[in-house]
């Protein structure tokens, strides 16, 4: 007897602030639901504050996976992603529930719903090189050099996004072919089917408000602390994945003496909305995905209502 194919499962993502969260557990109040986080900065242990990471509450209202399953010396990739993730979608759907996915790592969610290409590993002498040319250029030249050979990803990357325009910059020159092009070349099967709701802004201003609203709550409760604590172990650097995620890369030059508490706040704040921009340009080229507005006084019923729907 043929088993029945289970419906795609549900993808809750939009910007970093666009209340991911609170809809996901509002969902779990009325479904039988397990979350499964989509988002790369999670993963890392002592990291919580400045990731706004489910508080312990919120974790015992609803089964969370792919939470604090790193340190934040060691790397995590799209690949492993997408094979954790169908592990879990499994594994919940056994236990009778729901998997939901819930996060704005937009990498994470190409790679489980398409499947990966094969890219080129991290050449560390190249590396070395493109950052020894930041470093006497700027940025913003490399930027440039790579609008030249792949406008298309330069299109979607700020100028001061040093790791996604280095790593474009590092597959053009160790294949001669754009990064771009790489992900348009998809592999044939290999995805999972998936429902996306992306809550996104129709006032980016609010949006806006909201990132620095958030990032004051997290300096309240204690995030440099966080950060210092962090420093202090010899093993982590600001090189590391985990310590490039905005505001911990801001706080870390902070607490080394290289800004004022005023610059930290302000190019944290500004990073993070970058990231925001980042997330909406990934979104809008995704046609099959629900929008809700998030900036709506009715977002959560209007999200609960899709998310609920037959």
């Amino acid at each position: 007897m043929t088993r029945p194919v289970p419906p795609p499962a549900w993808v809750i993502t939009g910007p970093t602030a666009a209340g991911k969260t609170a809809v996901a557990l509002a969902l779990a109040a009325q479904r039988d639901i397990e979350i499964i986080s989509m988002d790369s900065a999670l993963v890392y242990r002592g990291m919580d504050i400045g990731t706004a990471k489910p508080a312990a509450g919120e974790r015992a209202r609803v089964p969370h996976h792919l939470l604090d399953i790193r340190d934040p010396s060691q790397s995590y990739s799209a690949a492993a992603f997408a094979a954790d993730a169908r592990g879990l979608i499994d594994a919940i759907r056994a236990r009778g529930r729901e998997p939901v996915l819930v996060g704005g790592t937009l990498l994470y969610l190409r790679a489980l719903q398409q499947g990966l290409n094969t890219l080129p590993q991290a050449d560390a002498a190249l590396r070395a090189e493109l950052e020894e040319e930041a470093r006497v250029r700027g940025w913003a030249a490399l930027h440039a050099d790579l609008a030249r050979v792949d406008p298309a990803t330069a299109a979607r990357l700020e100028p001061g996004d040093a790791q996604r325009v280095q790593r474009a910059l590092e597959v053009w020159r160790l294949t001669g072919k754009p990064l771009s092009l790489h992900f348009q070349d998809q592999p044939a099967g290999g995805g999972t089917p998936l429902r996306v709701l992306a809550l996104e802004p129709s006032n980016r201003a609010e949006l806006h408000a909201g990132i620095a609203v958030r990032f004051h709550a997290m300096l309240a409760a204690g995030f440099l602390d966080e950060v210092r604590a962090l420093r202090a172990r010899a093993d982590l650097h600001p090189g590391l994945p985990a310590l490039r995620a905005v505001g911990y890369r801001q706080a870390w030059a902070h607490l080394g003496g290289l800004t004022d508490a005023a610059t930290f706040e302000a190019q944290a704040i500004a990073a993070t909305r970058q990231l925001a921009k980042r997330q909406l340009t990934w979104l809008r080229g995704m046609t099959q995905r629900l929008v809700v507005d998030c900036c709506a006084r009715d977002a959560l019923p209007r999200a609960l209502a899709q998310l609920l729907r037959p």
